[in-house]
């Protein structure tokens, strides 16, 4: 039998050839001779780069429907985080691949990432920062910098995942009042942590926090659209740790310049990386991080160990978990390629 053979991608090295993430470790699969091989930087990977592979490793790269080699030996797709928009899934099911992501790795440092936004909006701590580092001839404006408390207000959520169920899990610290909008999610369940089921509109207007915790598809493009953000409260908040085409950014940054809401904190941008002139990065109101705000050594560490079970377990023979197109674990195909390990 031939070597598992398991592509990398080339986010994992820097140009100096450390590793990028230094908590993320897949070496102890070579005690069971698989074979780790970096795959060469490509926007969209083609099928020449991906033949030869039993199973790659993505991180920001895109498999197209072209992207499958035609040798019929890729069986996995580990992608790194929750969000699949950037891989064809329906092309993975047709070539017997199963394309597999990392939930228990992400939830607790997205949601976390969302508090911290949350937090950091409501204490006004960016204005303050900037106010603390004039000294004493700008330390008068702190008294026009008050924040807004939490207690009694109304956070809200586009989406009820994983990520936006723990959110709201410890948002309960703060004894606010929890809405959110999901025609997916289990009302019953979303009672038990002690979120309410609103409709579309009833997030935004009646949110202090509009947050967002929905997969990037064709029913959520843009589903924070300028009409549901004209619905939001002058002195509301919107967090974005999504996906950027998620919400109109134009009209996220009119509601922003025009006083239609008080600000906003976004991890991410339509397109990324956003341009270095892109307006909506010169206004005061707004924070921002590059689409890395969970970014953390736990989080890797975790996304390390779930990426290593499921290669070991295609490996052995073995269907993986939290995998994507579930269709695919009954085709033939795919059974055949499990079967040949």
């Amino acid at each position: 039998m031939t070597a598992f053979r398991v592509g990398l991608s080339a986010d994992f090295t820097r140009a100096d050839g450390k590793p990028t993430f230094p908590s993320y470790d897949l070496s102890p699969l070579a005690a069971d001779g698989v074979e780790l091989v970096p795959l060469a930087k490509a926007a969209v990977l083609s099928a020449a780069q991906v033949a030869g592979f039993d199973a790659i490793v993505l991180l920001g790269e895109r498999m197209a429907a072209d992207s499958f080699p035609s040798d019929g030996r890729l069986a996995l797709i580990a992608r790194m985080g929750v969000g699949y928009d950037t891989i064809d899934t329906d092309a993975c099911t047709a070539h017997d691949v199963a394309l597999t992501i990392t939930p228990d790795a992400v939830r607790r440092p997205m949601a976390s990432a969302q508090v911290c936004f949350i937090l950091a909006l409501a204490h006004k701590l960016v204005a303050k920062d900037r106010i603390a580092r004039t000294g004493t001839l700008g330390w008068p404006a702190r008294i026009d910098n008050h924040g807004m408390g939490l207690v009694g207000r109304t956070i809200g959520s586009v989406g009820v995942g994983n990520i936006g169920a723990e959110m709201f899990k410890l948002l309960k610290a703060f004894d606010v009042r929890m809405i959110a909008h999901d025609p997916y999610a289990d009302a019953a369940k979303l009672a038990e942590i002690g979120i309410e089921a609103v409709s579309l509109e009833a997030v935004f207007e009646q949110s202090d926090v509009v947050t967002f915790n929905c997969p990037l598809n064709a029913e959520t493009k843009a589903i924070g659209s300028a009409r549901m953000i004209a619905r939001m409260k002058p002195t509301a908040y919107l967090v974005n740790t999504s996906r950027g085409p998620v919400v109109d950014q134009k009209a996220l940054y009119d509601a922003l310049v025009t006083g239609g809401i008080a600000g906003a904190a976004i991890d991410v941008f339509d397109p990324e990386p956003p341009a270095a002139d892109e307006p909506i990065l010169r206004l005061d109101n707004v924070l921002t991080a590059p689409h890395s705000l969970g970014w953390t050594d736990q989080m890797f560490a975790t996304m390390g160990d779930v990426n290593r079970g499921a290669i070991a377990d295609v490996n052995a023979g073995r269907a993986p978990a939290n995998v994507v197109n579930r269709a695919v674990l009954d085709r033939p195909g795919f059974k055949a390629k499990l079967a040949g390990r």
